[in-house]
C-alpha cells in the first residue's frame, strides 16, 4: 500500500481493511472465473503477512507490566483473527487459481446478489481517466463505489474525492451488479455479460446446496462485520447474535456436505463439487474468526483501547443509529432510501423487537424504533443520523459522538 504505517493503531485499521477487501475480491474472483482477480488476492496476502508480523512485534514492545499483557493480548487475538480472514479469502480465491471448479447454478445465485465486487482497468481516453472521484460520481452513475485501486505495485487504499485516476490504474469496487455494464463504459473496458441460468423445474439437492453456499458466505461476512462493531461499541447483545450466525454456519456446512454427497450419487461431473466444499470450509472458518473476536466481549476481558480507536478509524466506520418517528426514513424501504449510495452506508443488520434481520434486502421496510447497524465512510455519519431523524454531536474534547433529537439541542 502507500507508505508503511507507523503506529499499531494505523495498521490494525489497515489489516480490517484489507482482509475485508481480500474476502470481497476471493470471492468477485469466483463469480467473474478471474485469475488476475485470484492473484491480486495473493499479492493483498503477501502485504498483510508483512503488516501481522510487524504488529506482533509491536505488541511485544509496548508490554511493560502483566497488566499490559493482558491487555495487549486482546490486540493479538483479533491480529491473529484478522490473519485467518486473510487466509481463507486465499482459500476462496484457490478455487480459480487451482482450477477446483464450480456449478454453474453458483455464479447464477451470486448475481442475483445484491452487491458484489468488481475489478476494471481505467484505460487512456476513457471517461475515468485524469478524473478525480469526486467528480465522476461513481455511486450515482454506477452505483459503485471505490474499495481501493492498484497503482503499478502500489495499493492505494486511503481515497478522497480528490483522488486522481491516471491511465493503468486498477480499480477495485462494490456496489450492485447492475451498474458493472456502465461502469466498465466509463473505463473504456471490454463488455461484460453476467451468466443466464439454465432452464430448469426440479429442485435437485445440488440446487440445494448452491443456495445455501451462497447464504453461508453472506451470514459469515455479517458475522465478521457484527464482530467488529461489537468489538468497537462494547455490546453484549451484538456478541449474541455473532454466536448465533456460527451455530447456524455450523448447521448449514453439514446440510451442504450431506446434500453435495447425495448430488455426487445422481451421475454428474464431481468436478464442481470440490469448489462447493472448498467455499463452504472458508465461509464457516471467517464464522470462527468473527466469534473469536467476540470472545474478548463476551468473557469482559480487559481489552485494549487501540482496537475500538483502530476499529471506529478505518476506511469504513460502525454506526448505530435508531429510526426516529418523522424522519425520513420512516415507512421507507432500503432501496428508496438508497444508504449505500448516498451518505454510503451499508446496513449490516436492522435490531427490531429483540431480534435482528441480517443483511437485509432492498424490499426491506424500515418502522420507528428499528435500530440500524451500519458501515460506511466517516464523513457520511452526519447525514445518516439526519436521515434517520437525529443531530450528530461531536465532542471534541473526548471524541466521543451523541445522537440528539433534531432541533433538540442549541
Amino acid at each position: 500500500m502507500d507508505d508503511k504505517p507507523r503506529n499499531l493503531r494505523t495498521m490494525l485499521a489497515e489489516a480490517k481493511d484489507t482482509s475485508e477487501l481480500m474476502v470481497d475480491l476471493a470471492y468477485a474472483a469466483v463469480y467473474f472465473g478471474d485469475p488476475d482477480m485470484a492473484e491480486e488476492v495473493g499479492e493483498l496476502e503477501e502485504r498483510i503477512t508483512d503488516l501481522v508480523a510487524d504488529m506482533r512485534t509491536l505488541c511485544v514492545l509496548a508490554v511493560r507490566s502483566p497488566k499490559e499483557a493482558k491487555a495487549m493480548s486482546s490486540v493479538l487475538q483479533v491480529i491473529s483473527a484478522m490473519e485467518r480472514i486473510a487466509n481463507d479469502a486465499v482459500d476462496v480465491a484457490r478455487v480459480v487459481t487451482h482450477q477446483l471448479g464450480i456449478p454453474r447454478q453458483l455464479l447464477v445465485d451470486l448475481a442475483d446478489a445484491e452487491e458484489v465486487s468488481h475489478r476494471v482497468l481505467v484505460s487512456e481516453g476513457s471517461h475515468m481517466a485524469h478524473r478525480p472521484l469526486a467528480a465522476l460520481e461513481l455511486p450515482v452513475a454506477a452505483g459503485m463505489r471505490v474499495m481501493a485501486v492498484r497503482r503499478e505495485r502500489s495499493w492505494i487504499t486511503s481515497l478522497s474525492g480528490e483522488s486522481v485516476l491516471v491511465p493503468g490504474d486498477v480499480l477495485f469496487l462494490r456496489g450492485s451488479p447492475a451498474g458493472i455494464g456502465r461502469l466498465r463504459q466509463l473505463a473504456a473496458a471490454p463488455e461484460w455479460q453476467p451468466p443466464v441460468a439454465e432452464e430448469e423445474t426440479i429442485v435437485t439437492d445440488l440446487d440445494r446446496a448452491v443456495d445455501v453456499l451462497v447464504e453461508m458466505k453472506n451470514l459469515s461476512e455479517v458475522a465478521v462485520g457484527l464482530a467488529y462493531s461489537a468489538i468497537v461499541l462494547n455490546d453484549r447483545g451484538l456478541v449474541a447474535e455473532v454466536r448465533h450466525l456460527q451455530d447456524r454456519l455450523d448447521e448449514m456446512k453439514d446440510r451442504l456436505e450431506l446434500w453435495v454427497l447425495r448430488a455426487a450419487s445422481d451421475n454428474i461431473d464431481p468436478s464442481p463439487l470440490r469448489g462447493l466444499l472448498h467455499l463452504a470450509e472458508a465461509a464457516e472458518d471467517i464464522g470462527d474468526q468473527a466469534q473469536q473476536m467476540v470472545a474478548l466481549v463476551d468473557a469482559q476481558t480487559d481489552v485494549h483501547p487501540v482496537l475500538g480507536l483502530a476499529l471506529g478509524e478505518s476506511d469504513e466506520v460502525v454506526m448505530q443509529v435508531p429510526v426516529a418517528a418523522g424522519s425520513n426514513c420512516e415507512n421507507r424501504t432500503l432501496a428508496e432510501l438508497q444508504l449505500d449510495i448516498e451518505p454510503g452506508f451499508d446496513v449490516l443488520a436492522i435490531r427490531r423487537g429483540g431480534g435482528y434481520l441480517y443483511r437485509p434486502g432492498g424490499r426491506a421496510q424500515l418502522v420507528v424504533n428499528d435500530e440500524l447497524i451500519t458501515v460506511g465512510p466517516d464523513e457520511g455519519r452526519s447525514l445518516l443520523a439526519s436521515l434517520c431523524g437525529w443531530d450528530l454531536i461531536d465532542d471534541d474534547d473526548t471524541g466521543e459522538s451523541e445522537l440528539v433529537p433534531q432541533g433538540g439541542r442549541n
